[in-house]
């Protein structure tokens, strides 16, 4: 069984839902190691100023945000925790929103919300009710000591807590030079178009999907080792 990286409750209105929360993805990507050629040991990296070329030691070492070139601002243990918001166990939805309103774009990572026990009942009519609705419920959560902007929504038997970004986090599609929406295309040729994508049309089927670089480099290791 995963273990649950936060436990809280749904809270809207008089209704409090108390689940546990678990990651969605599974991620597979493969890491390597720096290693000396000759031996095989693990490279290790010192800790040198770039001004003076010399090691520094850990107390010696500050924060510091780069407010122009070169130029910094120390930030202290103690700041950070000015700014950092209270730690809390719930997920406070504070408006329902139609899914369709939402920029895809703004969804970043999804997490599975499972209900306690004594929640059971209040999950799925939430569930079942969303669903429904077509809406999602948009929500503040913290999660450690950052709070994250999500979304929940109905997924199968799931309500999945998917994290957003903030709108300024998002680069606006007009710093790119893209082709007018409403520029005209010859009947001829959107016909075409329209032909094609019908004949290569099918329904999606996620796992005939696999990750072909993963799995032969997991194989050429797997053969060496």
């Amino acid at each position: 069984m995963a273990h649950a990286i936060w436990n809280g409750s749904i809270n809207f209105g008089l209704v409090t839902i108390p689940v546990r929360l678990y990651t969605a993805v599974r991620e597979n990507e493969i890491h390597f190691n720096m290693l000396h050629k000759t031996d095989k040991g693990r490279i290790n990296f010192q800790r040198v100023c770039s001004i003076d070329g010399k090691k520094v030691d850990w107390n010696d070492i500050v924060k510091g945000y780069e407010v122009d070139d070169g130029d910094y601002v120390i930030i202290t243990d103690e700041d950070i925790k000015k700014v950092s918001v209270e730690a809390t166990q719930s997920i406070d939805i504070t408006e329902f929103v139609d899914l369709a309103d939402i920029n895809p774009i703004l969804f970043d990572k999804p997490y599975y919300l499972e209900p306690e026990k004594k929640g059971r009942h209040a999950y799925a009519l939430l569930r079942d009710a969303l669903a429904s609705a077509g809406k999602v419920g948009i929500a503040r959560v913290v999660i450690r000591t950052k709070e994250y902007l999500c979304a929940l929504k109905p997924n199968g038997n799931a309500l999945i807590l998917e994290l957003m970004h903030f709108p300024d986090e998002i680069v606006a599609a007009d710093e790119y030079d893209f082709p007018p929406a409403n520029e005209k295309v010859p009947a001829a040729e959107m016909k075409a178009a329209k032909l094609l994508i019908d004949t290569m049309a099918a329904k999606f089927k996620p796992e005939q999907f696999r990750d072909n670089y993963r799995e032969e480099m997991m194989a050429m290791i797997q053969a060496r080792a």
